[in-house]
């Protein structure tokens, strides 16, 4: 894959997107740019998510509600979360116990190459204290 360009809008959704508590949904960091005075299109904002997703540079995953959310990665490599669905806070996850049954479930089926997305949702010791759902 070739490196994408640094464009404005690139630069300006990578910073956003750093800055950004837990994972944020495109529409959400489209309206945090808009709001700081920034002229960028949301289709622009998801073409640069959905790229910084693809290079590493951020998390991406799916809520339950089915909405894409992004976050700026600090975790090279393969890993999990464990989201507050209220705040957002996020915690990064090894899982070594997820990783090995993936690997060992694909090969009691003869399939290899196993690929998997684990991602956890709760509520944190802060918003369990503040009654917040």
């Amino acid at each position: 894959m070739q490196p994408k360009r640094n464009t404005w809008q690139r630069e300006a959704v990578r910073a956003s997107l750093a800055e950004a508590h837990g994972f944020v949904s495109a529409q959400q960091l489209h309206q945090v740019l808009r709001d700081s005075g920034s002229t960028i299109g949301l289709a622009t904002v998801y073409r640069n998510l959905a790229s910084l997703a693809d290079t590493g540079e951020a998390d991406s995953l799916q809520s339950p509600e089915g909405e894409n959310l992004f976050r700026s990665c600090a975790t090279q490599g393969h890993h999990h979360h464990l989201i507050c669905r209220s705040c957002g806070d996020t915690k990064e996850l090894s899982a070594t116990v997820v990783e090995e049954w993936t690997q060992r479930v694909g090969a009691e089926y003869g399939f290899t190459e196993i690929e998997h997305v684990v991602d956890l949702f709760g509520l944190c010791e802060r918003c369990r204290a503040a009654g917040r759902e």
